[in-house]
């Protein structure tokens, strides 16, 4: 068979599955540009010339140049195994990172100086650090995830994806259920049942047109609105924004402290989800998708935007519903539409959010639900841990939200008048801290104590002990006995399993490990 025959047959650039899976990433990735534009204008105050002229466009350019990368990734994989239903994996900006970078970031730096355009520069040179960061991990995380459990990987996606996905989706469905139970009924319908659509019209298109059609009808969108959108629309392209990156980086110190956790998350979740597509039977080289996501970040910032890229979890769903390899190509072009032709204001007129929010409900479904199903019965309780770090971060951000809209914080409250009122927010606090990570050594150290894998638990409990000390972990910046305490714990930890070793408590077999827990 000829080269120009095998590539017909083998990784076609696009199969019908993709117009679901389009429509579904395109929907998510347009939804989170949404957002962190909505976050932008009304709660750092950047001009919407700056955030419609030079964010939004240099964000563009970086999605677009990811999803092609991802695309061909996903068309050599499957000349290389031969197979046609190989799928791209998803990408877009990191949504726990814009939620970072404005709050913890952006805005404070706001607030002190009284200049937005100090904190987009801020922001900038933090994003670029992180990038920076990303790119560095990239050399270890092929031996990381080597020697990481499954579960635990799995597992702290799931709580991320669960937490951070889709919660906040489900409370947002919650205010406008005649629109948002109305989409969510489609998702139900056409993803998880895998019923056809009328007429054989992508699932995902349907979720958008009836929700964009009811929220017309009801009254949620107003024609001003509209009208304003149009007489102000104007096509921008990005241009290299050295001058101001370079100009963030007085605030070198402050930048560090979050940015290096941070960078640590984005290529650890970067990591996990390449084991979520292997779990879904695409293997792809981790250290090359890290490294694409960090240069993707660092493209981003030299143009203007403070939001770094990544791969996106829900590699399984877009997979469930059909997507191969253009639909990421697809996302990537029409994401660039939208960002650089000046169609995204346009967009937030016309499209209610509360229409594609469920769309992560889906997401955060499949992947707590794939953490489970592609992992040994015997380590659910490991994959538990894992959800439960990333749950406290969920549920800080919420506290701290919640006492900052009311004008106050944690600290002015009181620590002990928020544990009388049942928030144990002193615990909480340590324990998000590195969240992901946390997870990730949770789960790993609860895989191989049910396996009986007493040296790994110890290498494990002791990597534990030193992220901590040094204030990877459970610690507000990194710093010298930064969270000293948790320290001694995970060395306590360490020392248990090392007199479990010694005794000569040997690993199980599944069957009796299965019976003893019976």
């Amino acid at each position: 068979m000829s080269s120009e025959a095998k590539a017909t047959s083998f990784g076609p650039w696009w199969v019908k599955g993709d117009w679901n899976a389009f429509f579904g990433l395109f929907s998510n990735v347009l939804m989170n540009l949404m957002v962190l534009t909505t976050l932008l204008l009304f709660v750092v105050g950047i001009p919407s010339a700056t955030v419609f002229g030079k964010i939004v466009p240099a964000l563009g350019i970086s999605l677009i140049l990811g999803n092609i990368y991802y695309a061909f990734m996903a068309r050599r994989l499957a000349m290389k195994e031969q197979r046609n239903d190989v799928t791209a994996m998803p990408y877009g900006p990191s949504v726990p990172h814009y939620f970072l970078v404005v709050f913890a970031i952006m805005l404070p730096v706001s607030l002190r100086t009284g200049d937005p355009m100090i904190a987009w520069q801020v922001g900038l040179a933090w994003a670029f650090i992180e990038g920076v960061i990303e790119i560095g991990g990239s050399v270890v995380a092929k031996w990381i995830r080597k020697f990481t459990p499954r579960a635990a990987m799995l597992g702290t996606l799931a709580g991320i994806s669960i937490a951070f996905i889709s919660m906040t989706p489900a409370f947002q469905m919650m205010e406008i259920p005649w629109i948002g139970f109305a989409s969510f009924a489609v998702i139900l319908i056409a993803w998880f049942a895998l019923v056809p659509m009328p007429f054989k019209i992508p699932g995902g298109l349907v979720i958008i047109i009836i929700g964009t059609v009811i929220g017309w009808l009801t009254g949620h969108k107003q024609g001003a609105e509209l009208t304003a959108a149009v007489e102000n629309f104007t096509v921008s392209f990005p241009s290299f924004q050295f001058r101001n990156l370079f100009k963030g980086f007085s605030e070198f110190g402050v930048l560090l402290a979050t940015a290096i956790p941070m960078g640590i998350y984005n290529f650890t979740e970067g990591m996990n989800n390449v084991e979520s597509a292997a779990a879904a039977g695409d293997e792809y080289n981790v250290s090359e998708v890290t490294l694409v996501d960090g240069v993707g970040s660092i493209i981003g910032t030299t143009l203007g935007s403070p939001f770094p890229t990544a791969v996106y979890i829900g590699h399984p769903g877009w997979k469930d519903v059909g997507g191969g390899i253009g639909y990421s190509l697809a996302t990537g072009f029409a994401v660039g539409i939208v960002c650089l032709l000046g169609v995204l204001p346009l967009v937030l007129a016309i499209v209610p959010v509360v229409a594609v929010v469920p769309i992560l409900l889906y997401i955060g479904a499949i992947i707590g639900a794939q953490a489970f199903q592609s992992t040994p019965p015997k380590h659910a309780p490991a994959i538990v841990l894992a959800l439960i770090p990333n749950f406290a971060w969920w549920g800080k951000t919420m506290v701290d939200n919640a006492l900052g809209a009311a004008g106050t914080n944690a600290a002015q409250v009181g620590y002990a008048a928020l544990d009388q009122a049942g928030v144990v927010y002193a615990g909480m606090e340590i324990l998000q801290g590195g969240a992901i990570l946390v997870g990730l050594l949770w789960a790993a150290i609860g895989v191989f104590s049910i396996d009986r894998k007493w040296n790994m638990a110890i290498v494990y409990s002791i990597v534990a002990a030193l992220l901590s000390f040094f204030g990877v972990i459970h610690a507000a910046k990194i710093e010298f006995a930064g969270a000293w305490e948790p320290a001694i714990g995970y060395l306590i930890f360490a020392a248990v399993f090392a007199v479990m070793h010694f005794t000569k408590q040997e690993s199980v077999s599944e069957e009796a490990a299965t019976g003893a827990a019976t």
